[in-house]
């Protein structure tokens, strides 16, 4: 595990806060330039003046892709690429790949263009590397273990007393969250129950990797324990493969998963929002100033889930994730633990949404810019094959292709609790356990709090980035 540092010196001098997006962000209730300087200048460019005109350059590209004025965004672009590079402070590099979102994106309206070099390039990471930008995501931000916490607590308390106790995983990729249950389950006063866990991936070689390790594990422990893979993926899952038998106490984990479920062949949406979005050479376009006084307010909290659910570009709930909800809540689960993803990624329309997801990736290169080096392999690796993999989803895909659809709690509430689910309070010890692991890590920007009903969200400074839910039928 690379060893994590408060506050990191990067490599031009600067500390991580001078180049902090969410400073840049702070200074845009300031008037953009109405012009921009030229390109030898740009070069000069202090650090909060580049992230400033940055975060100008890229709403300007964002709002010309939309409208269709080409021309213009290849402007921007040219603009940006003078700044934004992949291995400079947390901005830039966010720039970088913004910016190649939207290139694809502009390139889309061509699709034999986009197809040729969609086929000429990988466009599904390789298992290994993609096994291995997860890997850096969970050593290098403390969010998955987090989650992985408030879940064994959560299902220890709720399968007290339990002698057969069932676990679903739905994204079996680590065996690292079952490590740990399986040393807390042997210290029952009662002692250990029959585990036996049920391990969903689309990827053999992952789940075969997860069984050996686990099994070895119960039997240095002496737990009963049996596992039982199902290679699927999410969206072709059977329930029928989960083998639930009559007797075993159920308890079901969906890590940042569900959001995949929300993907819908969405085009006419698409062309509700082309038809509101202002034609090319019109300058209707959408400030992030005038965005934060209306949306996020002083404090900087993100829009409320009514602003978002009433909004006209808002998707409505495709079928398949309310079915897919329904065929768990028929499983009755004593318990189920819901990980996702803290923002609102799934509008129709192509400016709101980058918006949003500048502001929330903004928070997480900025956490990865306070703690890790910025020279550390480990975290271009991270920030290259899985952010930036999922900032080009959402900006650059639409219809089936747009896989990272994320919601915030509110609205996964509203969807649980129509398929019959209710919210189970986290309780004390989860909380306890959470800021104790905090606190291990060594930076005082990762907060967890409690939201109403014994829901956490875990931040970055003030920002939730991802919420822990639990639910029973």
């Amino acid at each position: 595990m690379v060893p994590l540092m408060g506050n990191v010196a990067q490599d031009d001098g600067s500390s991580s806060v001078t180049s902090s997006p969410l400073k840049s962000f702070s200074l845009m209730s300031l008037s953009p330039p109405a012009l921009l300087p030229w390109p030898p200048a740009l070069r000069e460019l202090k650090s909060d003046e580049r992230g400033l005109c940055l975060i100008h350059l890229l709403l300007n590209c964002a709002n010309h892709v939309a409208a269709g004025s080409l021309d213009r965004a290849n402007a921007f672009l040219e603009q940006i690429a003078l700044l934004a590079v992949p291995d400079g402070d947390a901005m830039q590099r966010i720039a970088s790949h913004f910016t190649e979102a939207l290139a694809r994106r502009a390139i889309r309206m061509w699709p034999g263009l986009y197809h040729a070099l969609d086929s000429a390039r990988a466009v599904v990471l390789p298992l290994a590397e993609a096994a291995v930008a997860r890997r850096h995501f969970l050593d290098l931000c403390p969010f998955l273990r987090l989650s992985f916490v408030v879940a064994n607590q959560a299902i220890m308390e709720a399968m007290e007393g339990e002698k057969v106790v069932h676990i679903v995983d739905l994204n079996a990729s680590d065996p690292t969250p079952w490590l740990a249950l399986l040393q807390g389950l042997r210290a029952r006063p009662e002692g250990p129950p029959h585990l036996k866990l049920t391990a969903v991936h689309e990827h053999r070689e992952l789940l075969n990797h997860t069984a050996i390790r686990l099994s070895e594990e119960a039997e240095r422990l002496d737990i009963p324990f049996q596992f039982n893979p199902v290679v699927s993926k999410l969206d072709n899952l059977d329930v029928e493969s989960l083998r639930i038998k009559t007797g075993e106490a159920l308890a079901i984990t969906a890590v940042l998963q569900l959001h995949t479920l929300l993907a819908t062949n969405d085009s006419a949406d698409v062309r509700k929002a082309a038809q509101r979005a202002p034609p090319a050479g019109i300058t209707q376009q959408l400030s992030l100033g005038d965005y934060l006084d209306k949306d996020h307010g002083a404090n900087g909290h993100s829009p409320s889930a009514d602003s978002v659910l009433s909004s006209p570009f808002a998707s409505t709930s495709p079928a398949r994730i309310d079915s897919f909800l329904a065929a768990l809540w028929g499983l009755s689960p004593k318990l189920m633990v819901v990980m996702e993803q803290e923002s609102n990624h799934n509008s129709a329309a192509l400016t709101e949404r980058f918006v949003e997801a500048l502001f929330y990736y903004a928070a997480l290169f900025d956490c990865l810019d306070s703690t890790v080096p910025r020279q550390s392999v480990e975290r271009l690796r991270l920030e290259k094959m899985l952010l930036g993999e999922e900032i080009k989803n959402i900006i650059a895909c639409e219809g089936w292709e747009r896989k990272e659809r994320h919601e915030k709690l509110e609205q996964w509430a509203r969807r649980l609790n129509a398929a019959g689910f209710v919210a189970v309070p986290l309780g004390y010890y989860a909380l306890l356990q959470a800021r104790r692991l905090l606190q291990g890590f060594g930076c005082d920007g990762y907060k967890v709090r409690e939201e109403g009903g014994g829901r956490l969200m875990m931040c970055w400074q003030d920002r939730p980035l991802f919420s822990v839910s639990a639910w029973r039928c």
